[in-house]
């Protein structure tokens, strides 16, 4: 037998010991007693005692389950479902832990911004109102007067957070404005396209910054990541001002809905008192019917929330840089060393065979190769321009793994990788050559001036990682990225088009029949100016096509680009003949439109 237990109720002068607490108990209606044996000690198989639950068959005054306690094992009684505790306990019990973002996605991450400001608020609204009614026509200048109201927005957003304008977030934002006059200046939509990309991205990296390759190459999409949290920012804002300043809005509000009901019904009466008036009302207003109307509504909502991110990513912006990768483990000097050596004489190698094919003549080439003159060109321009790609992947790769063990190391890295880009710049040469002898025999294309193009910028690149490697490489990536934008603004500047159509009619000259007028009919607005040289019929043939496309007299001035523009007053000076032109300057039906 063991030993009776203390009489705790007399230790606690009469009152009743208090048990222990557990966060799942019910807790025990008034005036109940437990039933305690007092001559011993009852143990767990006899009687649970104060600090454990008898259960509803020991306990008669209990009418429900008291809910899991110490012996969770038991069943529940018929009185109905679990109560409250032990479903909040079953959640917290099978409910998986919050994920966090990977640790990148945390360092990259500034503060939250403070309060929107009521300027922020209104350039998002104005920049909406000019996207629904300048751009649902076209673009033209139109974009460029809607972007602005977005870049006043991202200023007041960046001066309430006390960030201040570097030269370089200064070059960024020049850029991406200049580059959005492109889509004002020529009609081509892949000038167009090209320029307008370059802009979001040159404006995201005026906002979010960069330095570094991670910051140069992700800095241009940051702003896609502060689409949602900048209409959340706005929102909040919104709502803050709307419980806290009704008396001040709400009157502001009403003098704008009464000054929009008196300017819309006194200007339908004197449009309709006067054609002159309403002729200038419709040159002003923008000419929506109730189809546009989707299209208005999503214009408005893409601009406020484009003005939005900019301002959010101007505030809180996302530092790119700190993600950048670490060095790669340095390799030993014959590890890293033999494969480039070999590398740049297989470069040398090549550039030898160019440089003898260029003075021994082409003919003696293509005699002992069995290729046509357009085979050769063509099909050495493409392999090249690849050879150009892989070496800038080689070149940074290399530097990545290079050894990093002194100044002999330095040397060694300088000299393999300065001599690998000096031949790479041959190669770039050769290529371009190429394509200039495929040019000079079957004429320029929209293809072959964008290639040429990309690998006149690929040259570039290769000059300026050369000069990395001598004076440092720190300003290489942001130089890389504006070479980029500086060449995409001067390939809008330059009007594709008109190149291609001014180079094919000076290849044929006195000989017109035999353009390719089908292709020349392909050409964009910016052509016309070159097209009208050409003597008739070939003239009517190559311009119809286009002048089908050509804006009519209802698009307004915004929607319409300089180059649409002068095409309008050209064919206006001088219509195009009647009749089947393309009929007489001899081009087949199989190819007429």
């Amino acid at each position: 037998m063991p030993e009776p237990g203390p009489d705790r109720s007399r230790e606690h002068h009469g009152e009743h010991p208090q048990e222990p607490a557990h966060e799942d108990a019910e807790p025990r209606p008034a005036g109940h007693v437990p039933h305690q044996d007092r001559g011993q000690d009852p143990g767990p198989s006899q009687d649970p005692g104060p600090s454990q639950d008898p259960g509803p068959s020991q306990d008669p005054d209990r009418g429900q389950d008291p809910g899991p306690g110490p012996d969770s094992g038991r069943q529940r009684g018929p009185g109905g479902p679990p109560p409250q505790q032990y479903q909040q306990w079953s959640v917290q019990q099978w409910q998986a832990p919050p994920s966090e973002p990977p640790a990148w996605v945390r360092a990259v991450r500034s503060a939250d911004p403070g309060p929107v400001r009521t300027a922020v608020l209104w350039s998002a609204l104005a920049t909406g109102l000019l996207s629904a009614l300048l751009l649902g026509d076209g673009l033209g200048v139109g974009l460029l007067v809607a972007a602005l109201p977005a870049a006043v927005a991202a200023g007041f957003a960046a001066v309430a957070a006390r960030r201040r304008p570097r030269p370089w977030t200064l070059l960024w934002a020049a850029v991406g404005l200049a580059l959005l006059v492109v889509p004002a200046l020529r009609d081509a939509g892949w000038p167009t396209f090209l320029a307008v990309t370059a802009a979001l991205g040159a404006g995201s990296l005026a906002l979010h910054g960069g330095r570094t390759w991670a910051g140069v190459l992700l800095g241009p999409v940051g702003l896609l990541a502060s689409v949602v949290p900048g209409g959340r920012w706005a929102w909040a804002g919104l709502r803050e001002r709307g419980r806290s300043s009704k008396d001040r809005w709400w009157p502001a509000v009403r003098a704008v809905l009464v000054a929009a009901g008196l300017l819309g019904v006194f200007g339908a009466l004197f449009a309709g008192a006067d054609a002159a008036f309403a002729d200038l009302l419709g040159s002003l207003a923008p000419d929506t019917g109730a189809g546009d109307v989707p299209l208005r509504l999503f214009l408005l909502a893409l601009g406020a929330l484009g003005a939005l991110a900019a301002a959010r990513a101007a505030a809180a912006p996302l530092r790119f840089d700190r993600a950048a990768a670490k060095p790669g483990k340095a390799r030993g000097r014959l590890e890293w060393a033999l494969p480039l050596v070999l590398l740049d004489v297989l470069f040398a190698a090549f550039n030898a065979v160019q440089l003898a094919v260029l003075f021994g003549g082409y003919d003696k080439v293509l005699a002992s190769t069995g290729l046509t003159y357009a085979q050769y060109a063509r099909q050495g321009f493409w392999q090249l321009l690849w050879a150009t790609v892989l070496t800038l992947v080689v070149i940074a790769l290399a530097a990545r793994w290079a050894p990093r063990g002194g100044r002999g190391d330095r040397l060694l890295v300088r000299g393999t990788l300065g001599l690998l880009c000096l031949l790479a710049l041959v190669v770039v040469a050769s290529a371009l050559r190429r394509m200039d002898l495929y040019v000079e025999a079957y004429g320029l294309t929209r293809l072959r001036v964008s290639v040429m193009g990309a690998e006149l910028w690929l040259g570039l690149v290769l000059v300026l990682v050369t000069a990395a490697g001598v004076w440092g490489a720190r300003w290489l990536p942001r130089a890389v990225v504006a070479s980029a934008a500086a060449g995409v603004l001067a390939f809008g500047l330059a009007s594709p088009d008109d190149l291609v159509a001014r180079q094919n009619i000076a290849r044929h000259a006195g000989e017109p029949g035999r353009l390719d007028l089908a292709y020349l009919q392909n050409l964009s607005a910016d052509a016309v100016p070159a097209l009208d040289s050409l003597p008739e019929p070939q003239r009517s043939c190559a311009l119809e096509e286009i002048a089908r496309e050509l804006p009519d007299a209802r698009t307004p001035w915004y929607a319409i680009s300089l180059a649409e523009h002068t095409a309008l007053g050209i064919l206006r000076e001088r219509p195009l003949e009647g009749g089947d032109p393309c009929w007489r300057a001899g081009l087949p039906r199989a190819v007429m439109r």
